[in-house]
This record gives structure tokens, C-alpha cells and sequence, in this order.
């Protein structure tokens, strides 16, 4: 499946579970170890893991598994590796405090 393709399944599975704020950003241009960040918000600690399990409950079902997750047990920003898509899924705290759209401002935003 294409990269681009899966960024865009991860976003709507992140909006079935209500997450906030959820964005693809292209980083081709910027690194080499990946060509899609995509990065959501949760509410609470429980609502991260839900939006987690359900991305990955979501891309199993299509036979795209990802090759290493983060973070799950404590909630507060989970990361899931699908190689040329990763995904951030962060409590709102977390997500103000380490300001990945800040570090990859020059990405473009896809849509």
C-alpha cells in the first residue's frame, strides 16, 4: 500500500476515535527515514491508547502491521512506526511541550 495512502487511513482512524488536531505533514524533503509524520491529539491517557489501538486494529485489517509501537502503557504519546508513515499520537500536554510542528516546520501539510 502506498505511503501516502496509509498517512490518510491513520487520519480518518484518528477521527473515528475523536482525537484532535490531526495532521499530515510530508517530510521527504527533510528526512530520510520516513516520508510521513502523522501527528494527533487525545484528551486523556486512556483516550491516546484507544486512538492507538484502533489505528492499528484499522491498518491490520488492510495487512499493513507496524514495525515497532511506543509509549502505549503510559498514554502520553504513543508512536507508532509504519516505516515510511510514523505516527504521533499525543496527550494535549505532551503534544504543546515537545512541538513537533514546530521542529518540522519546514514539512508541508497534506491534505
Amino acid at each position: 500500500m502506498q505511503p501516502k495512502r496509509i498517512a490518510h487511513l491513520v487520519k480518518k482512524a484518528c477521527e473515528d476515535k475523536k482525537a484532535e488536531d490531526v495532521v499530515i505533514l510530508d517530510v521527504r524533503k527533510l528526512a530520510n527515514f520516513t516520508r510521513y509524520f502523522v501527528i494527533a491529539t487525545g484528551t486523556s491517557d486512556r483516550h491516546v491508547q484507544g486512538v492507538s489501538r484502533h489505528i492499528v486494529d484499522e491498518l491490520r485489517e488492510k495487512d499493513v502491521r507496524a514495525w515497532h509501537v511506543e509509549g502505549e502503557r503510559d498514554g502520553q504519546w504513543i508512536l507508532l512506526d509504519y516505516g515510511d508513515v510514523i505516527v504521533h499520537i499525543f496527550h494535549y500536554q505532551m503534544r504543546h511541550f515537545y512541538g513537533l510542528e514546530r521542529l518540522w516546520g519546514d514539512a508541508a501539510s497534506v491534505k
